[in-house]
């Protein structure tokens, strides 16, 4: 049988494959925008039907895992990623058909995250628990990046549709090797109520539902910059006298950044056990508010200035990422993890849903994506959330110790 160790570094290998497709369409958008002929609202609509998806099939396939083998939700939920990637490589042509295939690969991602969380957990009990699940949500940091690179290199060689038939390989991988590799894992007391008492028990657990608060806050950022940051990179590019600033691609430039995530949720995580976890993601949340006013600003600035910005953005968003999910893991009920899980990921990627095409509403309302004040005041309603996100897990965390 696999060793605790030897799962956790299985599943952190599937869950990098399952998310090939995770940002396919956010290193293309500038493209497809232009050959589609989309305005900002509507590609915001395509990145997010992606976490609508997700959205919509996390409460079903997360709270199943309390009453079924996780490792077969997690292999049938690759199946249906695979089918929406592959799926829009095929019959994509536009706003209806892209948003359609995104949303059916988002929910395939619903069914492996979460799912492989708690195969993960089932597996790990003790001091070492937090850890682990501080490097397994780390991975979802490099399968974004590997899926920036990619998209980049499968479109140069093939085109976009190319891009999106070799993300559709990398589900049908990890399935495969959470299905033959993962043990079934040891017996747990089965909830005794329905499943919308056990959504109600959740609900009345106010210790983990203040840190569900704050990862929703914490994805609406994380999801919005993901979407629209390559997007965000080519306007700069294009501003600074034809794009001789930068020195990479905007997509291969992002996916290095976004492997600055893994090592700073990580840290975080580490540093949160410290510290104390609320304080940790308090302070968290109010430099990474402050740093996407700051980022909104940079777009006509030179390339090292807003390399620079972006990059401390991501670091800032990820930093309490691995620390907010260990902290709900800690307080879920043992009989209700899986369904804790399935309404913390439903409210953290409602927020990724919501996010992308509200930055592309605020683009189009103040001067659409060829505007520095537009891009200015996009990122600045980041920062909006990100502070007012901050008063709402205060005033959680407070209710709860009262």
């Amino acid at each position: 049988m696999t060793r605790p160790p030897g799962i956790a570094l299985l599943l952190c290998a599937a869950e990098i494959f399952s998310m090939t497709g995770f940002a396919t369409w956010a290193a293309l958008l500038p493209t497809l925008r232009q050959a589609w002929r989309l305005n900002n609202s509507e590609a915001g609509l395509i990145s997010g039907a992606f976490f609508g998806g997700y959205m919509a099939a996390v409460p079903v396939l997360t709270s199943l895992t309390d009453r079924v083998d996780a490792r077969r939700v997690y292999a049938f939920a690759s199946a249906i990623s695979a089918i929406g990637l592959l799926g829009f490589a095929a019959l994509a042509g536009g706003l209806g058909g892209a948003a359609l295939f995104q949303a059916v690969a988002g929910a395939g991602l619903a069914g492996t995250y979460m799912p492989g969380l708690k195969v993960l957990t089932d597996h790990i009990e003790g001091p070492g628990r937090s850890r682990s699940v501080a490097f397994y949500t780390s991975s979802f940091g490099v399968g974004a990046s590997l899926s920036l690179l990619l998209a980049s290199v499968a479109a140069g060689l093939g085109g976009w549709r190319a891009a999106f038939a070799a993300a559709g390989l990398g589900p049908i991988a990890a399935g495969a090797l959470v299905l033959c590799l993962v043990p079934v894992a040891p017996p747990t007391d089965l909830p005794s109520s329905a499943p919308a008492s056990a959504f109600r028990a959740v609900l009345r657990t106010r210790a983990a539902l203040g840190y569900i608060v704050g990862y929703a806050v914490h994805c609406w950022e994380l999801f919005a910059f993901r979407s629209w940051v390559v997007a965000f990179l080519t306007f700069n590019r294009a501003f600074q006298a034809g794009g001789r600033g930068m020195p990479v691609g905007a997509p291969a430039f992002v996916a290095g950044v976004n492997l600055l995530g893994p090592p700073a949720s990580i840290l975080g995580n580490e540093l949160a056990a410290r510290v104390g976890t609320l304080r940790f993601v308090r302070a968290a949340m109010l430099v990474s508010a402050a740093l996407a006013g700051l980022v909104g600003l940079l777009g006509s600035s030179p390339w090292p200035w807003t390399a620079a910005g972006t990059a401390l953005y991501l670091v800032a968003i990820m930093a309490d990422s691995s620390a907010l999910t260990a902290a709900v893991v800690a307080a879920a009920p043992a009989a209700y993890r899986g369904t804790t899980m399935a309404v913390h990921s439903f409210l953290g990627f409602g927020s990724g849903f919501v996010a992308p095409i509200t930055f592309g509403a605020v683009l189009d309302l103040t001067g659409g994506g060829d505007s520095p004040r537009a891009w200015a005041f996009a990122f600045a309603s980041l920062g909006f959330t990100g502070f007012a996100g901050r008063l709402v897990l205060t005033r959680a965390a407070r209710r709860s110790l009262a």
